[in-house]
C-alpha cells in the first residue's frame, strides 16, 4: 500500500481498514468499500475575497499568506483576517480569509452570527449572492464595502464522481447527514456538490455542530434522499 505525504490521517485509516479486511478475509462494511472516508468538519465564519478586495484592505500588490491548508485541495486559511462592521455597527473584529482569492466576494455566517450583528441572511449556495446582504469590510490599509454577499451557507457535501457513484447521487441532488452520539439529530436537506477536484467531506455550520456537539470520534452516516 503506497501512501502519499499529502494525505490526510483520515485517508490513511481508511486505506489501512480496507487492507486489514482483506488480508483478514472478512467481509468488508460498506463504510470501508466505500472509494472515500466520510469526513464532517465545521465550517466557521469566514470570507472569500477577491484580489480587488484584498488589495483595498491590505495595500497594493498584497497577496494573502496560508496559515493553514484544508481539507480540500489547494484551499487554505490565511493568516489575514479583517473586521466585520454589521448594520448595528457591531464588529466582528477578526474574520478570517480563506484562501486563493475568488472572482466574487463573499462572507459566510452562522445564523447566531447574523443575529448578533444585525443580518438577515438567506441560507444559499456558495456563488449564489444576487439579493443579498452588504455589508462594511476594514483592513489594515483602508475599508471595502460588500454591496452583497453576506449569506449562510447551505449544508453540503464536496464530493469526486466516484463517490457520487458510490453513494447513488447527482451534483445538487440532497442527501441526509446521519450523527449519532448524545445529542443524535439528522441534517436533512444537505446539498451535494460534485466536482473531479473535491474531496469527500460534509460542511455545517457552527450552529449545527455545537447543536449535535459534533467532535472527532462522532459516528456519521450519509444517505441517499
Amino acid at each position: 500500500m503506497m501512501v502519499s505525504k499529502s494525505m490526510h490521517r483520515v485517508e490513511v485509516e481508511h486505506l489501512v481498514r480496507q487492507v486489514v479486511y482483506e488480508r483478514l478475509g472478512r467481509p468488508t462494511p460498506e463504510v470501508a468499500r466505500a472509494p472515500s472516508p466520510l469526513v464532517v468538519n465545521i465550517s466557521a465564519r469566514h470570507c472569500h475575497l477577491t484580489q480587488e478586495a484584498v488589495e483595498r484592505l491590505f495595500g497594493p500588490g498584497h497577496r494573502l499568506t496560508p496559515m493553514k491548508w484544508l481539507y480540500q485541495e489547494g484551499q487554505f486559511a490565511a493568516e489575514e483576517t479583517v473586521a466585520l462592521i454589521g448594520p448595528r455597527n457591531r464588529v466582528i473584529s477578526n474574520l478570517r480569509i480563506l484562501g486563493p482569492c475568488r472572482k466574487l466576494n463573499q462572507i459566510e455566517l452562522s445564523f447566531s452570527d447574523a443575529v448578533m450583528l444585525g443580518f438577515k441572511i438567506p441560507a444559499r449556495m456558495s456563488g449564489d449572492v444576487d439579493g443579498t446582504p452588504g455589508c462594511m469590510l476594514q483592513g489594515p490599509h483602508g475599508f471595502f464595502e460588500m454591496t452583497e454577499g453576506v449569506i449562510r451557507a447551505v449544508r453540503h457535501v464536496h464530493m469526486a464522481p466516484e463517490d457520487a457513484d458510490f453513494y447513488g447521487v447527482r451534483h445538487l441532488d440532497e442527501m441526509t447527514l446521519r450523527i449519532g452520539g448524545p445529542c443524535a439529530v439528522n441534517l436533512e436537506k444537505l446539498m451535494v456538490r460534485v466536482d473531479p477536484s473535491f474531496r469527500l467531506e460534509v460542511h455545517i455550520d457552527t450552529d449545527e455542530g455545537n447543536a449535535c456537539d459534533l467532535k472527532p470520534d462522532t459516528p456519521v452516516e450519509l444517505v441517499k434522499g
